[in-house]
């Protein structure tokens, strides 16, 4: 009789505090304060990149507005973000990882996947062990912290890095996993997002434990592919690998960019230009089978002198009128009406699998909104089939037509 194999060992860690940790290694003083890293400290509009952990106790979270973080930490200290230092430090705390396992796999620039499953030999098999050597390495050679969530399965890892912090590991195992996970809130669970807990609250799915638990064929027939994929991930069935460094990196953005033959000036103009290169990432992403949360605008006048604007939009999308019209509201924003335009780009970030996006878009839109969303879904798919069978030009927008900005319509070669 075949023994059966032994599970996986596999690491998710998960650098505390990134932002502000790194701006800690170069002004101690900072852990002595409430601190955050800002986009931008000087509007009112800019938002919370990081924080540390005195800020944390004033409830200052994520993405919030400078101006919202203020009026909860008058004293908070803000510091503005240098993210070619944070890509140095990513690279340093990888380099450690990958003295420990070929397969070290980057989620982000703050966090990776380590599949030690057949490199525990020099710690006697002891997973754990291994795990607090890399947290203590990392802490003494680098001055940060880092969480380690140690399970066998990528999915319930990553739970193992969130359930304590910082500086702490957590080993999810095949004898305590319903103890630990079907507690949390569905919410925690790897790719739900607000709007997809929001669906699974009506459906009476309130904790993991609650979607493990659920019947899987309802949740197919409401979420279709992404509802058998939250089964898997709650019943620690997920089985994905861990790639090897460099191997398989996902897709971060699309984008395109045009520097025009004369600068737009007119509304009708930026109009001609968004819809052109909107139209582009749009399709790129299609073809990509991803989903964009977040657009971003970059814009450079005459004087080569260049902002870059970004917002997220109100669910994934790889729609052209979505992208656009977030697009057009940015420039809107952020541009002064008539001052030229010299280049333009527009990109998709923040991807997600089309499928996992899925329930997400359905659950947002009430009916009308769904069925005009759909509509524009069918109309652009049809669009993506003429042009794959009868070439990019084979339909262009009415109002690229003509134009004497230089825009010809090459999006698709």
């Amino acid at each position: 009789m075949t023994e059966p194999k032994p599970d996986r060992q596999i690491f998710h860690c998960d650098c505390n505090s990134f932002f502000a940790s790194v701006e800690e290694t170069f002004r101690p003083e900072l852990r002595s304060v409430p601190m955050a890293v800002a986009g931008d400290p000087e509007s009112r509009h800019g938002i919370i990149l990081a924080k540390n952990e005195r800020a944390k106790k004033y409830k200052i979270s994520t993405a919030e507005t400078v101006w919202s973080a203020k009026k909860k930490c008058p004293e908070l200290v803000l510091v503005p973000p240098r993210r070619q230092t944070y890509s140095e430090f990513c690279e340093r705390v990888n380099a450690i990882y990958e003295q420990y396992s070929p397969l070290v796999e980057r989620f982000g620039v703050d966090e990776s996947f380590i599949d030690v499953t057949g490199c525990l030999r020099s710690f006697g098999g002891d997973a754990l062990k291994c795990a607090n050597e890399i947290r203590e390495r990392v802490k003494r050679e680098i001055d940060i912290t880092i969480s380690i969530g140690v399970s066998w399965n990528k999915i319930f890892a990553k739970l193992g890095s969130d359930y304590k912090k910082p500086d702490a590991v957590t080993n999810i195992n095949r004898e305590n996993w319903k103890e630990i996970v079907f507690p949390l809130p569905a919410s925690d669970l790897f790719f739900v997002g607000r709007k997809t807990a929001d669906a699974l609250g009506k459906m009476g799915v309130r904790t993991i434990g609650d979607l493990a638990n659920f019947d899987r064929d309802l949740l197919v027939r409401r979420f279709g592919k992404f509802g058998e994929q939250l089964f898997i991930n709650a019943n620690g069935l997920d089985a994905s690998p861990v790639l090897a460094a460099g191997e398989g990196e996902a897709i971060k953005s699309v984008g395109n960019g045009y520097t025009f033959k004369r600068d737009l000036l007119s509304e009708s103009d930026v109009k001609t230009a968004v819809a052109y290169l909107s139209d582009s990432v749009a399709t790129r992403l299609r073809k990509h089978d991803f989903k964009c949360r977040v657009v971003q605008v970059a814009i450079k006048d005459t004087n080569l002198q260049s902002i870059t604007r970004q917002m997220t939009i109100a669910a994934p999308s790889h729609l052209a009128s979505e992208i656009g019209a977030a697009a057009l509201e940015l420039i809107a924003k952020h541009w002064k009406a008539g001052k030229p335009i010299r280049t333009l780009t527009i990109s998709g970030e923040n991807l997600v699998p089309a499928d996992q996006a899925e329930s997400e878009q359905l659950s947002l839109f009430d009916e009308p909104s769904a069925r005009n969303n759909e509509r524009n879904e069918k109309l652009e798919l049809t669009l993506d089939k003429i042009r794959e069978r009868y070439g990019s030009k084979a339909v262009i927008t009415g109002n690229i037509l003509g134009n004497d900005l230089g825009i010809r319509d090459n999006v698709n070669k």
